[in-house]
């Protein structure tokens, strides 16, 4: 999942090509709290998510339960970014279904807004068919926007320059003393030194005429789930990251790069690995450093999906390499079906440490 974690663009008006996947049919979620749990398999790239959310699929199978993967990868939806972004193989795909994978082009933008609304119809769509959704994927804001408490206020673009153009005239410090008068709450978590954001609570306020502290995402399910999360030691994650980066290497990604690169639009290009191979296509470096790089930042970026995926409290960590890693997840799936954890999980909001400003449209 080499990719920058958390990132979003303005949400869009869902458009009709390209979009027809049966995931896709129904506009509302409206799982009961005594369905099956939806399973999320979050974890930092490399991890071994993609195995193992086929694994829980298949052993569900041999109960007598469908079961059927949905990406929650940001960067897995475009199509041809296929050996940048780890994407299941052909092979993967064929042992259990998967949805949401290759459904927009990479001059096309998929915002976590527009995900969250594909995510939940498919979801929806599944679990009226008897089938148990897994979700899959190292974006964090994208997997918890699929099944939490979480709203992506609109923008105003009018409001928004008129915002800017006062805090260029009259400075960041006069509208932040503005957020504080309207909004003590968002002011108090937020840094009076990043002017972006200030200006970003104000729209927000000013749009939906609420506090921007209402957007807060909150920990708590509005759909039954249970999320599984993968660790493994430093050492073996950065050695799998090495490894990955080689095979990319070995089995194409310059190619893809080349052929990608007309299409990409600004969103698929921020992508991780993709701006390092066309820097080296243009000359900038060679392909060592080029590859040596994108290594680099993508054990940078496992840090910070660890660091993400830790502020949950409702996470159940499995070590990675436990040869009894698939009976473990099986056991905290058939826990959380029997509603063991829901006590607990209710009350997680109440003991996390929210950080205000993290939330875009």
């Amino acid at each position: 999942m080499l990719q920058a974690d958390g990132e979003s663009e303005p949400m869009e008006e869902l458009k009709d090509s390209g979009l027809s996947d049966r995931c896709e049919q129904s506009p509302t979620v409206s799982a009961g709290a005594s369905a099956p749990r939806v399973v999320s398999i979050v974890g930092p790239t490399a991890s071994g998510k993609t195995g193992l959310g086929i694994a829980i699929a298949k052993a569900l199978a041999e109960r007598g339960e469908r079961a059927e993967i949905v990406n929650a990868d940001a960067y897995q939806m475009y199509r041809g970014m296929d050996i940048g972004t780890a994407k299941p193989t052909p092979e993967e795909q064929a042992e259990v279904p998967h949805h949401l994978l290759d459904i927009v082009d990479p001059d096309d933008t998929m915002s976590v807004a527009r995900f969250q609304t594909l995510a939940r119809e498919c979801i929806n769509d599944l679990q009226s068919q008897g089938i148990r959704p897994i979700l899959v994927g190292g974006s964090g804001l994208y997997a918890r926007a699929a099944i939490d408490d979480i709203s992506f206020p609109g923008t105003d673009p009018e409001v928004r320059k008129r915002l800017e153009q006062r805090e260029r005239e009259e400075g960041a410090a006069a509208l932040f003393q503005e957020l504080k008068a309207k909004d003590p709450e968002a002011a108090a978590r937020m840094d009076p030194h990043n002017p972006r954001r200030t200006v970003r609570a104000l729209e927000v306020i000013e749009v939906t005429g609420r506090p921007y502290s209402a957007s807060l995402p909150r920990y708590r399910y509005v759909i039954p789930s249970v999320q599984i999360g993968l660790d493994l030691p430093r050492r073996e994650l950065d050695d799998r990251i090495m490894q990955r980066t080689q095979s990319m290497r070995e089995h194409g990604f310059v190619d893809e790069v080349r052929r990608l690169r007309p299409h990409l639009g600004f969103t698929a290009g921020r992508a991780l690995g993709y701006q390092q191979i066309i820097d080296y296509l243009d000359g900038i470096w060679d392909e060592d450093d080029a590859f040596f790089d994108i290594a680099q930042k993508t054990r940078r970026l496992a840090r910070k999906q660890m660091g993400w995926f830790g502020r949950d409290p409702r996470i159940h960590w499995l070590e990675a390499l436990n040869p009894q890693l698939l009976d473990n997840a099986m056991a905290i799936i058939d826990h959380a079906d029997a509603g063991e954890y829901d006590a607990i999980d209710a009350h997680a909001d109440e003991y996390v440490q929210h950080h205000l400003g993290d939330i875009q449209a």
